[in-house]
């Protein structure tokens, strides 16, 4: 019996459309204990050579970084030291001219430690987020809150 392997997962990143893409990458970044990618070897090589203009980069946390695109990631996972690109769980932020609109198609859940969900919640409110409202159903409980463009999450 001959089996067919299997195809290797497809890897993927969770874009969010942002009026302020830094500065939806840094709430994201504390929020999840993340790290801002750094893209600023890329970018030189690519400025040295001529191949984008300055005007699609920005100094940001005191090194070059894409004006309209930023990335977080998480800090265990691996990444290409070249581009500063994150190869596992990571959120891009792009700048978009129009306003969000409505509800989240798709949101992030964020889970709290056992017994901490309260200080989480105050935690994520501090760096700018705010309550939208707070859940108590059958199958459980969480707040659903939004960072601070208005994209709803829930906190578990």
């Amino acid at each position: 019996m001959t089996s067919t392997p299997r195809p290797a997962p497809l890897h993927f990143k969770i874009v969010i459309d942002a009026a302020a893409p830094h500065a939806q990458a840094d709430f994201w970044a504390a929020a999840l204990h993340y790290e801002v990618e750094d893209n600023s070897a890329l970018i030189g090589r690519l400025l040295g050579l001529g191949a984008v203009p300055e005007e699609l980069t920005l100094e940001s946390h005191g090194r070059r970084a894409w004006r309209d695109l930023v990335a977080v990631r998480h800090p265990d996972d691996p990444y290409d030291e070249e581009s500063g690109t994150g190869l596992g769980r990571r959120l891009l932020f792009q700048r978009v001219p129009e306003a969000k609109t409505g509800k989240n198609r798709v949101h992030l859940d964020v889970h709290s430690r056992e017994g901490e969900r309260g200080a989480e919640v105050g935690r994520l409110e501090a760096l700018g987020a705010s309550v939208l409202r707070r859940v108590r159903e059958q199958g459980g409980e969480w707040v659903v809150m939004a960072d601070p463009e208005g994209n709803e999450f829930c906190v578990h």
